[in-house]
């Protein structure tokens, strides 16, 4: 059997010589593999070329895709359409010509330059015609598939060359494919970037690729547009990538998708806009494509238990961020958005929760009037509802709501008084008994805020026996919690009603004291607990505990150390008709 020669690889079909008894498919098929190897071959010869650098880094890439279309259409019955067979010669031919090139560069025995400058600008010509009549052959839909075999993927530890030449030939048959091989190439690619992130890098380096996903996106195919916004979905949530989507013009197709596409798609918008948005200078370009409008509507309408919180979320996610930018949050107020997301609140889906109640608290920070529509609006009702201890919120929920009511509901008396009529105080004390560290350590820091604002909260607090769990967490291991405890209960006994309550608490008062045992650990700043025995002095009952207590000498101690705080503490005890009694113990 007489195969094609190498040298009659650039004349057409009917002038390659051939075997009379080698049957017509069996001709085409060997010239289209001999057409790949020998690519292939080329590409390899081109890293050895030191000059010409740029053009040849072109021309390889220019290679590679063509050879990934080549591999792609090895996998259709290809005999029958002479157009086909025709091109594959003329890229054989193409090619011979591309390997003289190579080697002259190689050997640097071309006679000139500027001519051979001019001799690579023309095959480049050539190879870019080659690639825009495969794809115009394969588009046209007249090669059937025999079977639907893409290049496997390098395994792990594979060299950047490798994941380079994968990648390409998914490229190509995003390219050139049918529905059914984009929609597997785009799937191939997705489980290559979401297993292994070195090739989100090889994606983003190769700028054809990102403009075939972006223009993916607009695909008549809900499926290819679907697993096209998977897979740039990936892609911006690496930071240094989302300026080369950006540049490519991501944007208006994302927005094209989140406006008319499948539930599925609008999720993968979503998830990139909401990516894309955590830097906020992007928000103009989202804002000028309809992009706000479009996530408003996503969001807005939606009630707690029936919204598709994977679409949603991520939807509140990029309104989040874009809050940051005075105009559009100014938009956003006039369409209504606070009532939306106060609804939001009550979703069953964690994520959606964190992204509502963090945007109300975003959206009225450092602005009062922002901050008054959202309390008038039923601001603070929701998220003492999130807070309710027999909620199936999570935990991470509950922090969230915590730190939000911290930044919002504590601008006024007002606001104070609206949250202890919402039992908000008694969510506060199961947060101390029942509550996971985190939860406890923010209802103490909510406390202090709570005591400083109001008279009211500090006698509402006392009467819940808030400084009964108080006093337990000046034995915290973490000093931040025993020095925050201390603060709260330094400013609970300033109300008298609430001293006389903590004096008549005996098991109480005997903890206070007990931190003043030189033996008992975690002691650390007695300052503030300096402060709660001189505020309890003031009464008989307490000067009296205090004074027949067995740690008494421990205080004394101190005073005689010259620890100002202690000499004040028995100064004020040994007036009155405590003076005799300590009277030679210290003298002031």
């Amino acid at each position: 059997m007489r195969t094609t020669k190498m040298g009659e690889e650039g004349k057409g079909p009917k002038e390659a010589e051939q075997s009379p008894d080698l049957p017509e498919s069996s001709a085409g098929s060997s010239s289209l593999r001999r057409a790949v190897e020998s690519i292939s071959s080329l590409i390899s010869l081109s890293f050895s070329i030191k000059i010409f650098a740029a053009k040849w880094n072109t021309i390889r890439t220019k290679l590679e895709d063509l050879n990934s279309g080549l591999a792609a259409v090895q996998n259709c019955e290809t005999d029958e359409n002479p157009v086909l067979l025709g091109l594959v010669s003329n890229i054989s031919g193409t090619v011979n010509e591309c390997h003289g090139l190579a080697r002259r560069c190689v050997d640097l025995s071309y006679s000139g330059k500027l001519l051979m400058q001019s001799d690579l600008d023309m095959l480049s010509a050539k190879l870019d015609l080659h690639a825009r009549n495969l794809s115009e052959i394969y588009n046209a839909g007249v090669l059937t598939h025999r079977f639907a075999i893409v290049v496997s993927r390098p395994g792990n530890g594979a060299c950047r060359d490798d994941m380079r030449f994968y990648v390409t030939d998914l490229m190509t048959r995003m390219k050139i494919g049918g529905a059914e091989m984009k929609r597997q190439a785009l799937l191939n690619l997705y489980e290559a970037v979401v297993e292994d992130d070195r090739y989100v890098k090889v994606v983003v380096e190769q700028s054809d690729i990102v403009n075939v996903l972006i223009s993916l996106l607009d695909s008549h195919e809900a499926e290819i547009q679907e697993w096209s916004a998977k897979v740039v979905s990936v892609i911006s949530g690496f930071g240094s990538y989302k300026v080369v989507l950006i540049g490519a013009g991501i944007i208006a197709p994302l927005i094209r998708l989140l406006e008319c596409g499948s539930e599925v798609g609008k999720e993968g918008a979503a998830k990139s806009l909401q990516r894309l948005t955590e830097n906020s200078d992007n928000g103009w370009s989202i804002s000028a494509h309809g992009g706000v409008t479009a996530l408003l509507k996503l969001c807005s309408g939606c009630e707690g238990g029936d919204v598709r919180a994977e679409l949603v979320g991520p939807a509140c996610g990029a309104l989040k961020n874009l809050v940051g930018v005075e105009e559009i949050k100014r938009f956003m107020v006039e369409e209504g958005v606070i009532s939306t997301f106060i609804g939001l609140t009550r979703s069953k889906d964690e994520v959606l929760q964190i992204n509502s109640i963090e945007f109300l608290q975003n959206i009225a920070s450092g602005d009062e009037a922002v901050r008054s529509m959202v309390i008038k609006e039923g601001g603070i009702r929701a998220l003492v509802r999130v807070l309710e201890y027999r909620s199936a919120c999570s935990c991470k929920v509950r922090e969230t709501a915590l730190r939000a009511v911290e930044n919002l509901c504590f601008c006024s008396t007002s606001c104070v008084t609206v949250l202890i009529r919402y039992g908000f105080v008694e969510q506060l004390m199961s947060f101390l008994r029942n509550g996971e560290a985190s939860i406890q350590e923010l209802a103490l820091k909510v406390a202090i805020r709570m005591c400083a604002k109001s008279e009211e909260a500090k006698k509402a607090l006392g009467g819940a026996n808030f400084m009964t769990e108080l006093v337990k967490f000046l034995d915290s291991k973490s000093f931040e919690v025993r020095e925050v405890a201390a603060e709260a209960l330094l400013n609970m006994v300033s109300i008298p009603k609430n001293r006389k309550r903590f004096v008549q608490d005996d098991r109480s008062m005997g903890l206070l004291l007990q931190r003043f045992d030189p033996k008992q650990g975690n002691s650390g700043n007695k300052k503030f607990l300096f402060s709660i025995l001189m505020s309890l002095t003031s009464s008989n009952s307490g000067r009296r505990k205090i004074a027949h207590s067995g740690y008494l000498k421990n205080i004394e101690e101190l005073a005689e150390a010259e620890v100002l705080d202690a000499k004040r503490l028995v100064k004020k005890l040994s007036t009155n008709r405590f003076r005799s009694m300590l009277s030679g113990i210290w003298h002031s």
